[in-house]
């Protein structure tokens, strides 16, 4: 039984992604789909509009067999070790003989070009990389400006244009990792159709991109029966059901006074170690805090950008300290070392085919709750899931507990 993997959020699972799952199967031929999808906070650094296990089981009734999830530590991060943790998982299922992702292009050739050049960071690239890092970027925007002129002035102006598109440098970073692990797995693309990345207007009767879709939910008229053109039937139903728990819609104002709490009760010092705090970004937020008119998320993030950090640059700041994360704990050395378990977060009768196969040739440990180890990723996505329970409506305790008592979720 072959098996192609796929990188998600699902944020929510839409029509767009219902294409892309057809898409990967089809043109890689598999029998099955192991999904690795971010858990209750995202690559932007936001939280998910519904939680983890609720979108896992959007992902199974939209078609994949087998969900798993890709830690806290790596879901909010930028492409770079995104790529790797998600590319760290599926390699070590044992399982997984190709992964499709979209890209704005569907060109493969070039991307393996762009990846084959850059996977090793050559000699005479490093120079472009150190003079975009010392003006001050951050390394995936430092990486990106300094490849951009790398290949202009080898004449490969297309390629480099090509870096300004979001899926476009995901899928260069998701080969890099691919060839930086040495992994087996046979890469696809599929071409993104109707609705670009990060587009928050609606210009198709069935696609939209979901920061769109979180808008029209999210927005002041916002309605649920608005996102009926754009998602599948079961979407629209798992987000009705969690609507009603109280579970949903979270959104980062939901975490306004916890995260007020933190930046309140420690001085610059205390906020100076945690993860994405560089360049004297402490004392900025500090500062902004007296002159601030609302207590809100989006005042302060507007209050803090600038172009050298930019609203998904604060956003992870923001979150690293919302959460806990100093920086040791998730510096890139530590990334590096790869992934020390595989979390199932749901499967159907298929899937569960799968899980068993993987038991027998995963490369770590499977397990399917946070009371299965003691490994400090795992530790930290815990804690976010108790973090996250805090936006819902029920003061209910055992919600901040589910890492340790939800099972998988099983179709």
């Amino acid at each position: 039984m072959s098996t192609v993997g796929v990188i998600v959020e699902y944020n929510p699972l839409h029509n767009g992604h219902l294409y892309h799952l057809q898409q990967s199967k089809k043109i890689t031929g598999a029998d099955s789909v192991v999904a690795v999808m971010s858990g209750n906070f995202l690559q932007r650094g936001e939280p998910a509009l519904a939680d983890k296990w609720a979108r896992a089981e959007m992902a199974l009734r939209a078609g994949c067999d087998l969900v798993l999830e890709l830690p806290v530590a790596y879901s909010s991060q930028p492409a770079q070790w995104f790529a790797h943790g998600s590319i760290a998982i599926l390699d070590a299922t044992g399982i997984v003989d190709s992964i499709c992702f979209g890209s704005e292009s569907g060109d493969l050739e070039s991307l393996q070009l762009l990846a084959s050049l850059l996977a090793d960071e050559p000699e005479d690239f490093a120079p472009f990389l150190a003079a975009e890092l010392k003006s001050g970027l951050p390394y995936p925007s430092a990486f990106t400006a300094a490849a951009t002129v790398y290949l202009r002035l080898r004449g490969m102006d297309e390629h480099a244009s090509s870096l300004s598109q979001p899926n476009h440098t995901l899928g260069l970073h998701y080969l890099i990792a691919l060839r930086k692990i040495n992994s087996d797995i046979a890469p696809y693309t599929v071409r993104r159709e109707k609705s670009e990345y990060g587009q928050d207007d609606i210009t198709d009767i069935r696609i939209a991109s979901a920061t769109a879709l979180r808008k029209l939910l999210l927005g002041e008229e916002g309605s649920l029966d608005a996102l009926s053109p754009y998602v599948p039937d079961t979407t629209l139903d798992i987000l009705r059901r969690e609507i009603s728990a109280g579970r949903a819609p979270i959104h980062w104002e939901s975490f306004a006074r916890p995260l007020y709490h933190e930046l309140f009760r420690q001085d610059e010092a205390r906020i100076a170690e945690y993860a994405e705090v560089t360049e004297g970004l402490e004392h900025r937020i500090k500062k902004a805090l007296p002159g601030l008119s609302e207590l809100t998320v989006s005042e302060l993030l507007q209050s803090l950008k600038t172009k050298r950090y930019t609203r998904t640059k604060l956003q992870r700041t923001l979150l690293r300290i919302l959460l806990g994360h100093r920086k040791e704990l998730i510096a890139p050395d530590r990334l590096a070392d790869g992934i020390e378990y595989i979390r199932v977060l749901g499967f159907n009768e298929r899937g569960r085919t799968l899980l068993h196969e993987m038991r027998k040739k995963a490369k770590v440990p499977v397990i399917d709750s946070a009371a299965r180890g003691a490994w400090p990723y795992l530790a930290l996505d815990a804690q976010a899931s108790a973090v996250y329970a805090l936006a819902f409506r029920s003061s209910e305790s055992s919600l901040a507990y589910r890492d340790y008592t939800q099972p998988p979720i099983r179709l």
